[in-house]
């Protein structure tokens, strides 16, 4: 799955518990008729993948889909879900890109002393 829109807010990279587990949260606000804001988490290793990419700059993320339960010291179990970031690409403005126009068709039309000098080189 990925995600796709500017980035709207990019926290730096925290780090949690003794065993240095790593974390850093970036928002993408999506560009369609109703935008939505989506957190997206990176862990470890892949939190640095953020580092070349800054607020407003247009990305789009590869996510997954993670969902995890937790019991509660109460005993009832809560569902908790998240989008687990594992690449990100940044994107051309959204300006259109267009080609130049082609040159018209009888721009590439020989003309009569062209044809006779190519057929003057014929070998048959």
């Amino acid at each position: 799955m990925e995600v796709a829109g500017k980035i709207k807010w990019l926290d730096e990279t925290k780090t949690y518990g003794d065993k240095g587990f790593r974390k850093r949260e970036v928002v993408v606000t999506t560009e369609e008729q109703y935008p939505q804001h989506i957190l997206v988490e990176f862990v470890q290793d892949k939190c640095d993948l953020l580092d070349s990419f800054s607020v407003g700059q247009p990305v789009k993320i590869g996510i997954n889909l993670r969902g995890r339960e937790w019991v509660n010291p109460q005993g009832e179990t809560k569902y908790f879900n998240s989008l687990q970031g594992w690449r990100i690409e940044g994107q051309a403005a959204s300006a259109p890109s267009e080609m130049p126009p082609m040159p018209p068709a009888a721009s590439f039309q020989a003309s009569d002393e062209e044809d006779k000098a190519v057929e003057d080189d014929l070998p048959f």
